[in-house]
C-alpha cells in the first residue's frame, strides 16, 4: 500500500497546461523547469510525448492540497521517494547519534560526581 507521499500526483497549483510535469517534479524533485524544457524538446522531436502527457494528465490523481507541512517535509519525502535505503540510513545515522549522546548524558548522570551529588542534595 502506498503512502500518498509516495505517490505521482499531477500539480495543478503549480502546473501550467494539466500539472503533469509539476507533478513529476514534486515526485522528483528535479526543477520544474528542466522538466518542461526536456518535455518539449522531446514533444517537438518525437511527437507522441503529446500523447502520453494528456493520457499521465488523464489518469494521475490532483495532488492533495496540504500533503506536505513544510518545504523541508516535502524534501525529506522527495528522498525518500529517489532512494529509500539512503534515507533509511540517514534515519538510522541520526538514532544512532540520538542515542550515543543520551549514553553519554546517562553516564554523566550515574557516574561519581561529588560537585553534581552536592547539588542534588541541597535541591531537595
Amino acid at each position: 500500500m502506498n503512502s500518498p507521499r509516495t505517490t505521482l500526483y499531477r500539480d495543478k497549483q503549480n502546473g501550467k497546461l494539466m500539472g503533469v510535469c509539476a507533478g513529476v517534479a514534486d515526485y522528483t524533485g528535479i526543477n520544474v523547469f528542466w522538466l518542461r524544457l526536456g518535455a518539449l524538446a522531446l514533444a517537438l522531436g518525437l511527437g507522441w510525448p503529446f500523447i502520453a502527457y494528456f493520457v499521465a494528465g488523464m489518469i494521475l490523481s490532483k495532488k492533495p492540497p496540504y500533503l506536505y507541512r513544510d518545504a523541508s517535509e516535502q524534501k525529506y519525502w522527495q528522498g525518500v521517494r529517489q532512494s529509500p535505503k539512503r534515507t533509511a540510513r540517514e534515519i538510522r545515522a541520526a538514532f544512532r547519534d540520538v542515542d550515543r549522546r543520551l549514553a553519554a548524558v546517562e553516564s554523566h548522570y550515574v557516574s561519581s560526581n561529588p560537585r553534581l551529588t552536592a547539588e542534588i542534595e541541597r535541591l531537595r
